[in-house]
């Protein structure tokens, strides 16, 4: 039987979001960046309540089909406990839709509100399970949650009845690699973008692939010099940049310039890591065209504070 939590009892946690793939490495490679979105939960007598702040407060349900609210279940249930009620407030700061991990974030947030309602008793795995599973891969919730760099994978069970389970090992960033985002005005469906995915490559773009991921891992953590050359794919890029133009013309006007561009996640957020600042006349021309521009940090782990009223 579930041990009921005592209404008052609340948790904040700021959850970073993060940027996935990095080039080559398809749904494998995170990296967590200083964006964030904030999230309230209190343990109440009945009922649920959702507030909404910022980003997606527009569109975002405001009942138990919101991912917040959908992940704080799967955690308690995880942790053996159950709550009364609850009144969650988030306060979104990174974009909906864009590549940057805000739905991974939110699921992250559900599950450590959760742990740290119950006390902790999940281990970090099993956060990085339990958030990976709203996904169907841990890139950015493991990212989101160990912070910094993230190699993550996933194991399929031969049974076919299992279901799959979610790893992620942290890797340290280099102190100089900073990064900037390009942010268009328009969402991304994850789902429809993989659409355009062939369902076979060749041997050959397939070895480039395994390459430039081992690449990428030392680019992140002692070569940053290698960047521009860690950051290429022949695995999902060319084949959405008829879906993202925008995206697309963009990555190869900054690889063009020498820049280690990508697209982040599924986008339609142009991604850049760099030990130097992107030229300000590259951001002003970005402006113009109506992107967004973000400079951020790598990010640390996902924070929870617990108390009591």
């Amino acid at each position: 039987m579930a041990i009921e939590l005592v209404p008052g009892t609340f948790v904040t946690v700021r959850v970073p979001g993060s940027s996935a793939n990095l080039g080559p490495g398809f749904d494998t490679l995170g990296l967590a960046l200083s964006i964030y979105d904030t999230v309230e939960v209190e343990v109440t007598r009945s009922g649920l309540e959702v507030e909404i702040l910022g980003e997606g407060a527009e569109d975002l349900p405001r009942d138990g089909s919101h991912l917040v609210v959908r992940a704080i279940y799967s955690g308690l249930a995880a942790c053996g406990v159950e709550a009364p009620g609850l009144r969650v407030r988030c306060h979104n700061t990174i974009p909906q839709s864009r590549g940057l991990g805000s739905s991974a974030a939110a699921a992250a947030a559900g599950v450590v509100a959760a742990d740290a309602l119950a006390d902790h008793p999940l281990t970090t795995d099993q956060l990085v399970q339990l958030a990976s599973a709203f996904e169907g891969h841990p890139d950015n919730a493991a990212a989101s949650i160990l912070g910094s760099a993230v190699v993550s994978w996933t194991d399929v069970p031969v049974d076919g009845k299992s279901e799959p389970r979610y790893q992620a090992a942290g890797i340290d960033v280099h102190p100089d690699i900073h990064a900037t985002a390009l942010v268009p005005d328009f969402h991304a469906s994850t789902h429809a973008v993989r659409k355009v995915l062939p369902e076979q490559i060749t041997h050959q773009d397939a070895r480039f692939n395994v390459s430039r991921v081992a690449v990428m891992t030392v680019a992140l953590q002692h070569r940053p010099d290698l960047l521009a050359e860690g950051t290429r794919d022949r695995l999902h890029q060319p084949y959405r940049a008829d879906v993202l133009p925008v995206t697309a013309e963009w990555v190869n006007r900054l690889r063009n310039r020498g820049y280690a561009a990508y697209l982040s996640g599924a986008g339609p957020t142009i991604m850049v890591l760099s030990t130097e600042p992107v030229e300000e006349r590259i951001l002003d021309s970005a402006r113009d065209d109506g992107l967004r521009v973000l400079e951020l940090e790598v990010a640390g782990p996902i924070e929870a504070t617990s108390g009591q009223a």
